[in-house]
């Protein structure tokens, strides 16, 4: 009878270092997958503030070249106003001219 329990008490050690052997590797390969999970997650991080930072930086050209779109019109309005006073005085030049030529006769 002893070596009927001491087989069934092999047995059974067996049976529990098989079934720790089991669970530690389960515990191990849950531990990888949740280092994965981290990596994963500080990877999306860093894409998320390479996003937020060129997002800024659109911004930030965006209004510099508003800026420059004002900055544009102001010029063309200027332009405009620069060349209605050509062509005024371009009129008057025909009308010099012939004053002049009145002059000489």
């Amino acid at each position: 009878m002893a070596s009927a329990s001491s087989t069934s008490a092999r047995s059974l050690f067996q049976d529990s270092k098989v079934r720790l052997a089991d669970r530690v590797q389960v515990n191990v390969n849950n531990v990888a997958a949740v280092a994965r999970q981290i990596m994963r997650g500080s990877k999306t991080q860093e894409i998320l503030m390479h996003s937020a930072r060129n997002y800024a930086s659109q911004e930030i050209a965006i209004e510099n070249s508003e800026n420059n779109l004002k900055r544009l019109q102001a010029l063309c309005a200027h332009i405009g106003l620069q060349q209605e006073a050509l062509e005024k005085r371009a009129g008057h030049l025909d009308d010099v001219k012939e004053q002049v030529q009145a002059m000489q006769r």
